[in-house]
């Protein structure tokens, strides 16, 4: 397993993995987003030469951090699937029976259009807009949860932006990274999927920002 680093929010320990995700100690919880389970399905059908091995290597790694973390609950704050089903979506399938011990939360994402039958069938908990555990809310798009009155307090986790920061080195080189980003009231996640570009964010004085470098944390501010 790859780097980790510990945070604290509202007295909750967070580990910080360098596989773009966070475990969430009290509630044994892996927290991700951003997976687009299917993408490179849906490339190869619109006839655009993706390898299939992308996606076996996103789910390799989801195996391997759920044998590390052992987590009672995988929670997915949107965009778990890319599209309509296809042959991956068959896979991962496959892949839920072997972890059925696991439970499975997902706030829905803009990609997650699959039928909520799909998704009861797969043993997954759906959330049309907000999950709320505790002091925090788990929402796909950071900019609705706070709207809802009962939430204002909480801190919000979301994905959607797959944020990254730039990192400048020595002769006006730069390099880009994805990354973790926390303000005083919400964290964006990095894209769990590495078939994903990202956008760039930059941190205010207060904020902290942790990049993904070789398979290592960074912060960078």
């Amino acid at each position: 397993m790859n780097a980790s680093h510990q945070i604290k929010i509202k007295n909750q320990n967070l580990w910080l993995s360098s596989e773009r995700c966070l475990y969430w100690e009290q509630e044994k919880a892996l927290v991700l987003s951003d997976l687009h389970i299917g993408k490179t399905g849906h490339f190869r059908k619109a006839g655009i030469a993706v390898p299939q091995t992308i996606f076996k290597e996103d789910m390799h790694r989801l195996v391997s951090l759920i044998q590390h973390f052992s987590p009672s609950k995988l929670i997915v704050v949107g965009d778990m699937f890319h599209s309509y089903a296809n042959k991956e979506l068959e896979l991962f399938t496959k892949w839920r029976g072997d972890f059925s011990s696991v439970d499975v939360k997902l706030v829905k994402g803009n990609h997650d259009i699959l039928q909520k039958k799909w998704y009861s069938n797969a043993g997954i908990e759906l959330f049309d807009s907000a999950l709320t555990i505790a002091g925090f809310c788990f929402q796909h798009d950071p900019g609705e949860c706070g709207m809802d009155e009962a939430n204002k307090k909480k801190y919000v986790f979301s994905g959607h932006i797959h944020p990254g920061v730039t990192i400048s080195g020595m002769g006006k080189q730069s390099l880009h990274f994805p990354c973790f980003y926390f303000t005083d009231t919400y964290c964006v996640l990095p894209a769990f999927s590495r078939f994903t570009g990202t956008v760039s964010i930059r941190p205010k004085e207060d904020d902290m920002a942790f990049a993904i470098v070789n398979n290592s944390l960074v912060r960078v501010n």
